[in-house]
């Protein structure tokens, strides 16, 4: 793993907050999820940061030589971004001319750029993706990106609320993904308590879903016994090979050797949200690309079959799409 500047910001954050709990409280983790990046950073940069005691953490001396750095680097960065964001605006920015899109692994950014495309022929559409919803959020906050494209679990709050405005595209249940052999798979709706003794293939990400889904588990009477965190494409294979049974969004396309089912009760859902920096000049142009991302969300619920029955025979989800959904 290389060094990121989101690490950096993560040990400051540690630093400043003098503890694990109440960084991570700060930063919107759940500790575990915290503590598990702390190791990741820890081992890259070749030694402990910090010393754990009955009163919190204190920096190690290589936690010291970190922070120096880290207080000088974080600062010329966004400086530098902020005066990239103003020269990019005084220079007439995105709208016409390019889209910077950034999003999680799903269907919806990969149909944004078709639709965007197909509208803006002569615009540059780029795409950046990453497992991290944060990390998303802060290159649109830094400039780096126009378009934010993620989801977040539930009610909670996306990432860098303080600094982008947000926007909900739709509400969706949490859909679960079967071989098309599984005992279950020809159910309208699967009770979660029934897979209970399954093996679990999702794609990660750092806000709270994991949190959630364990909740969700011990609500219905069962801890998972295992989950498997991967790429979309292996999260299909160990699905279609019965190794699995996985979690998706509703729109999940429709896709050969399984079949993907709402889970009763809809203990899940996923709100997916686009957001971009207020004051960058993508805030021009962000009317437009909403409403091209809520047709490509109505495009790809339309195509999976499972969803589109799911929702002739419910309205327990309705999209918030007022002007409550600025975050």
């Amino acid at each position: 793993m290389d060094l990121e500047l989101r690490h950096l910001r993560t040990v400051r954050a540690i630093a400043d907050a003098g503890s694990l709990t109440k960084a991570a409280t700060a930063l919107g983790l759940a500790q575990p999820a915290l503590s598990a990046q702390l190791k990741r950073i820890e081992r890259t940069l070749g030694g402990a940061l910090f010393e754990r005691g009955r009163h919190g953490v204190r920096a190690t001396p290589l936690g010291e030589l970190v922070l120096e750095r880290a207080r000088v680097v974080l600062p010329a960065v966004s400086d530098l971004q902020r005066d990239a964001v103003r020269f990019a605006r005084a220079a007439g920015g995105p709208g016409g001319g390019r889209f910077r899109l950034g999003g999680t692994h799903g269907p919806l950014l990969g149909a944004l750029v078709d639709r965007l495309a197909a509208a803006h022929p002569g615009a540059a559409v780029t795409t950046h993706t990453s497992w991290s919803e944060r990390e998303i959020a802060a290159c649109a906050a830094d400039g780096r990106l126009d378009y934010a494209l993620i989801g977040t679990c539930g009610t909670s709050a996306p990432p860098e609320s303080g600094r982008l405005a947000w926007r909900e595209i739709a509400t969706d249940p949490v859909f679960v993904m079967l071989p098309t052999g599984h005992p279950l798979a020809t159910r309208d709706r699967v009770d979660l308590a029934d897979l209970a003794g399954a093996a679990w293939a999702d794609v990660p990400g750092d806000g709270c879903f994991a949190d959630c889904f364990h909740a969700a588990c011990a609500r219905a009477g069962f801890a998972p016994t295992r989950v498997y965190e991967t790429d979309t494409a292996s999260c299909v294979h160990l699905v279609q090979v019965g190794r699995a049974v996985g979690l998706c969004r509703a729109t999940f396309p429709d896709t050969a050797g399984l079949v993907t089912r709402p889970l009763a009760g809809t203990p899940l859902v996923w709100r997916h949200l686009i957001g971009w920096h207020p004051a960058a000049p993508a805030a021009r142009a962000a009317p437009a690309v909403l409403a091209q991302a809520r047709a490509a969300h109505s495009a790809a619920a339309a195509r999976s079959r499972s969803y589109a029955a799911w929702r002739a025979s419910t309205s327990s989800i309705t999209p918030n799409r007022g002007k409550n959904d600025i975050f």
